[in-house]
């Protein structure tokens, strides 16, 4: 069996169902549509939340449904961190505190604020390049959303820009209703840019007597994630995930991203119950459900994606992770869409 992959938390799920029940789709629906026996698990695999994204777009015919996700976003989404937010002095605390603690809410991707000069760039990081646009419009949207309700006045980007490209069906009106801008497309990063004075910006409602307190919390179940295999296993797999979009990977290669020697690496997955060879299988695995669900990728191209030199391997493996080949397993979901 795969090792656990890395996960998204019951909250953070929770904008997501919410807005596919306000089209019709309750859970059970939206779960069979993204091929999924059960979405009760708390915290869920971060795969699953991708595929849920995507079904719940398909299901309810929403081109959009990304950033409607986002728009449904509050403090409780972003579990403790989002308690964390809301004792911020300012803008700019508010950014870096996300910065340190957006794990304990998923493991989708991570952010990061680089000053420039009278501007600011927020860039996000996706741990799924290859996921839908759904994924990263959900998070601006969910950032744009809840620091808007944080500043108390609606906040809008300089500029941003997505490293997808524009969708066909792109409503700019829509875009600039719930982004603040339209934003350019094909980027090399996803990344919005804004004024670097409201970094300074006082949040108003901030309880900022209750910062201390909240964010020895927060650090103190950082440090207990960090000590579990989610936390070296996850950092494992976007590694990986990374790594599989250029070259072949190796233990050394993903140790050096990682800045450990092999043995080190090998040491911590064993100290979480895993191994190498496991945290591949999960990434490649995670991988394989994205690709085959894209009618365009045949089985040649997701082996050769996933790394594999033959199309005969990548169907072993895919056969040992899920008990079925992985054209069974295309058309199983393809017949619930």
């Amino acid at each position: 069996m795969p090792a656990t992959p890395p996960r998204v938390t019951a909250a953070y799920l929770q904008p997501l169902l919410e807005t596919a029940a306000a089209r019709g789709i309750d859970a059970a629906a939206l779960a069979a549509g993204a091929g999924l026996a059960d979405i009760a698990s708390d915290p869920l695999p971060a795969a699953d939340y991708i595929a849920l994204l995507d079904a719940g777009s398909r299901l309810a015919n929403d081109p959009h449904f990304g950033l409607h996700v986002g728009e449904r976003v509050r403090p409780g989404t972003y579990s403790v961190y989002g308690l964390v937010l809301l004792a911020c002095r300012d803008i700019g605390q508010a950014l870096d505190q996300t910065q340190r603690y957006e794990r304990l809410a998923h493991d989708l991707g991570r952010s990061r604020l680089e000053p420039r000069g009278a501007l600011a760039r927020y860039t996000w990081t996706s741990h799924y390049p290859h996921a839908s646009r759904h994924l990263a419009e959900s998070v601006f949207a969910g950032i744009r959303t809840f620091g808007s309700w944080l500043a108390g006045r609606p906040l809008a980007p300089h500029a941003l820009a997505f490293a997808h490209a524009r969708p066909p069906d792109a409503d700019p009106a829509e875009y600039a209703r719930v982004l603040g801008t339209m934003p350019d497309f094909g980027a090399s990063a996803h990344t919005a840019d804004f004024d670097a004075a409201l970094l300074a910006l006082p949040l108003p409602a901030a309880d900022i007597t209750m910062y201390p307190l909240l964010q020895q919390h927060a650090e103190r179940l950082l440090r207990e994630r960090e000590q579990t295999a989610s936390g070296i296993v996850a950092q494992v797999h976007a590694a990986i995930v990374d790594a599989l979009a250029r070259e072949p990977v190796r233990l050394a290669g993903i140790a050096a991203a990682l800045d450990l020697s092999p043995r080190t690496l090998q040491r911590k997955l064993a100290d979480a119950g895993a191994t190498f060879q496991q945290a591949l299988d999960a990434a490649r695995y995670a991988l394989a459900m994205d690709y085959l669900r894209r009618d365009g990728l045949s089985l040649v191209d997701i082996a050769f994606l996933l790394g594999f030199q033959e199309q005969s391997a990548f169907t072993h493996a895919f056969r040992e992770w899920s008990g079925m080949n992985p054209g069974a397993w295309r058309e199983r979901v393809a017949g619930k869409k």
